[in-house]
């Protein structure tokens, strides 16, 4: 192992003078307490390095250790149902002599490929796999236990093509800035349903697809970020509270425990990973903590998983980056922040995907990274940068979120380009017209813009009675599909077949209401009229996806309709 001595310490960056050979990206111990870091600057014979925890204590003099590989975390078992620091590092104790049963399925003899399943693994959270590592290209299996393991016990005896012999345990560690490589990408045309009509519908992402919720404090991120994290079809939960205050986090790690999964009805712990690392904890963590997080997402994700990846918020990473930057003395871009901002998110949400795994099995990783730009500016550096990576994008408003209107998704300030590759799974899924309903939702949200800045001058009862009629569907799209009660339990998550019901109801009313408009019905008496409420609260009245139930509604709504019809026409 290399040695350096520290020659200075600047907070959470350190330089020494290397008496061996270092590597940029090489993982280190500073000091007499062995504090884990980074090699991140090579020049000559300073080596600089950034310290993931805290430095003080240190002085010149101190020695630097070099551990010959990159900066990597220990994978396992042990991640599912715990909390762990930027660095997986538990934050609650683990009992090493925790047993987990292992049923093996493959046999001494066998040959074996990189990613392959070897056994499953049975602990008190869900069950999972063992694979083989995808730094193990193939090997021969010579022996494989059964029944009750340890963490640190070996499970499988290989004998490597070089005669070698390896023995596999249910660790595994994998460097965290390195992607684990997959054996192909699959198209993104299969949508993760996450229970919000507004995004599903509307702003759809794929499975492993990446999305985007930025918006101004009080407006939201961490309370949707935790209801997609209850509610979305993912497997695997993995929670990244990067730099959030700590009393934020600490409800995060308070509720999460105590939340029951839906699919389930066990804890919703079983299934959740969570990394916390809060803005008073060392500033250099809480850049590695992301990508700590999406290393966990890629093991899940090889097992054959479909895993949901929360980060919030990657602005305050981003701040981690720009004062580790100026520890560093580099040159400052715009914002202050480094001008490699750009390329290190592209390396983070590049990492999401829908694949085929080394064994041949489809797993997903879905990032969902939250942005907080300085007062809702959604033009700054961080939010800008983000838009360029992520294919869906929704941006929260903080008039909808002031006047509780939740999810606060501003509908003219976001967009998929998921959804263009969703058609199929939609027409699959029993909408073939989704495409339309969805541009016709859309087209009419736009036109209520323009013509609310209209009413605004002229006041409402002076448009014309289409202009009248575009407002009051506009209304009707806000109040009975775009807003969710989080408190109701027939509303708090919405299946697609319940979505589609929906929109194929207001696809109705609009028609039938364009067609009694034009036979001389007020606008303002459909306003009033007794089905029109229930219209709006259809998504908390009607309990699931209920064809009687809706099919009852339009009929309701039509009669109610035909009755105005023929009392316009009598009044004629």
């Amino acid at each position: 192992m290399s040695r350096a001595i520290i020659t200075s310490i600047a907070g959470p960056v350190v330089q020494a003078r290397r008496e061996g050979a270092f590597t940029l990206g090489e993982a280190v111990t500073v000091g007499p307490h062995y504090i884990p870091g980074e090699i991140v600057r090579l020049s000559g014979a300073t080596i600089t390095a950034q310290v993931y925890d805290d430095t003080t204590g240190l002085s010149p003099g101190g020695t630097v250790t070099g551990s010959g590989a990159p900066l990597s975390v220990e994978l396992g078992p042990h991640l599912l149902g715990n909390i762990f620091d930027g660095l997986l590092r538990p934050l609650r104790p683990i009992p090493e002599d925790q047993a987990y049963r292992v049923t093996p399925l493959v046999a001494a003899g066998d040959a074996v490929r990189a990613g392959q399943r070897l056994a499953t693994v049975e602990g008190p959270s869900k069950a999972q796999a063992l694979t083989l590592p995808p730094d193990i290209a193939a090997g021969t299996v010579t022996a494989i236990r059964e029944g009750a393991v340890t963490a640190r016990e070996t499970v499988v005896t290989l004998t490597l093509p070089d005669g070698t012999s390896r023995g596999i345990g249910l660790m595994q560690a994998w460097p965290v800035r390195r992607p684990r490589p997959v054996q192909r990408r699959l198209p993104p045309d299969m949508i993760m349903v996450t229970g919000q009509r507004i995004i599903d519908s509307l702003f759809p992402v794929a499975r492993g697809g990446r999305a985007a919720i930025p918006g101004g404090f009080g407006t939201g991120k961490t309370v949707l970020q935790e209801t997609l994290a209850k509610w979305c079809d993912a497997d695997v939960i993995i929670y990244v509270g990067c730099g959030e205050r700590g009393n934020e986090m600490a409800e995060v790690l308070h509720e999460f425990p105590e939340l029951d999964d839906p699919r389930t009805g066990r804890p919703l712990m079983e299934r959740t990973v969570i990394v916390a690392n809060t803005s008073n904890m060392p500033v250099a963590a809480r850049e590695a903590s992301i990508y700590t997080g999406v290393t966990v997402g890629e093991y899940f994700r090889d097992q054959g998983f479909h895993v949901a990846l929360m980060a919030d918020s990657t602005s305050r990473w981003a701040e981690a980056l720009r004062e580790v930057s100026g520890r560093l003395g580099e040159l400052p871009s715009e914002s202050g922040y480094p001008a490699y901002l750009s390329s290190r998110m592209s390396e983070f949400y590049e990492r999401s995907a829908r694949v085929e795994t080394l064994g041949g099995e489809e797993g997903s990783l879905t990032i969902i990274g939250a942005v907080s730009p300085p007062a809702g500016d959604f033009s700054e550096p961080v939010t800008s940068h983000t838009k360029r990576y992520v294919r869906s994008f929704w941006g929260l408003d903080r008039g909808r979120a002031q006047a509780r209107f939740y999810p606060a998704i501003h509908p003219l300030q976001s967009y998929s380009e998921d959804a263009t590759g969703l058609t199929g799974w939609w027409t699959d899924h029993g909408n073939p017209n989704w495409r339309q309903q969805r541009e016709r939702v859309l087209d009419l949200l736009e036109a209520q813009a323009e013509l609310e800045r209209m009413a605004r001058i002229v006041g409402k009862d002076a448009m014309a009675p289409a202009q009248q009629l575009t407002l009051l569907c506009a209304d009707l799209v806000d109040d009975a599909f775009l807003r969710q009660s989080a408190f109701s339990i027939t509303d708090r998550s919405c299946s697609p077949d319940k979505q589609t019901a929906m929109l194929n109801v207001m696809m109705r009313f609009f028609d039938v209401a364009k067609t009694a408009v034009s036979r001389g019905v007020a606008v303002q008496a459909m306003a009033e009229a007794p089905f029109f409420r229930r219209l709006s609260r259809m998504g908390e009245e009607i309990d699931g996806a209920d064809p009687a139930a809706f099919a009852a509604l339009v009929e309701q709504m039509e009669q109610a309709l035909a009755t105005l019809e023929r009392e316009a026409s009598d009044a004629d």
